[in-house]
């Protein structure tokens, strides 16, 4: 699997090239299916918020949605443990991309798991997986105790398909907690290499390869 890990999404002009390479087609010519579970687990978000982000509804910028997909389904994995695999499995086969809302990360872990998602995922050669905040924080091994909404006093691990763990949101607007002298508070309880990557901002992980990719503010804490 290829693995395009954004904080804020398909912001800008780098990250959109970045997508269309790991496609290896244009956008329009890809299928994708949207994943809004983390949103289920974030106390932030509502109803309101996941019927947004999947009708591309979500501010001024396009959500993941509204890049210009030939087609999006949605794939919302508390539902998948009813449903044979034999029927889901074909889905997401068949998709050439994976679109992970933000939302809590923690959580979208436990529903990848329970789903049989997780599982699935290494046998994905050529799928893309883009992730947005905690989309993206779900591929790590840890997430930090600052983004631990859902279960505040459970575990803060997540999948660990990579190696890194991600502070999202560097230096938004109106975010006291995301600030850079934030995210080097954060980074002490990180054991592996941690990124604080802004919106503007994501990274690929292509066959092991590691690559920052931005147009704003990024920062390596330590590797």
């Amino acid at each position: 699997m290829k693995l395009l890990l954004t904080s804020g999404g398909i912001r800008n002009d780098s990250i959109r090239e970045a997508l269309v390479a790991m496609l290896g087609r244009p956008i329009a010519q890809s299928r994708a299916l949207f994943i809004p579970t983390a949103q289920w687990g974030q106390p932030m978000c509502s109803p309101q918020s996941v019927y947004d982000a999947t009708v591309d509804r979500w501010g001024d910028d396009p959500s993941l949605t509204g890049l210009g997909w030939k087609s999006v389904g949605v794939l919302e994995l508390t539902a998948l443990p009813s449903i044979a695999e034999e029927r889901w499995h074909p889905w997401v086969r068949e998709a050439d991309v994976l679109l992970a809302d933000g939302g809590e990360a923690v959580f979208l872990a436990t529903w990848m798991r329970e789903s049989g998602l997780a599982d699935l995922l290494p046998t994905l050669a050529d799928t893309v997986w883009v992730g947005v905040s905690a989309g993206s924080m779900v591929m790590t091994p840890r997430i930090g105790r600052e983004f631990v909404d859902w279960r505040p006093d459970g575990t803060d691990e997540t999948l660990g398909l990579v190696d890194f763990s991600i502070f999202p949101h560097l230096d938004y607007p109106g975010w006291d907690e995301n600030t850079l002298e934030a995210a080097r508070r954060w980074a002490p309880q990180i054991t592996g290499p941690a990124y604080a990557i802004d919106d503007q901002t994501a990274i690929s992980v292509v066959g092991g390869a590691v690559e920052v990719i931005s147009e704003g503010h990024w920062e390596l804490l330590h590797d």
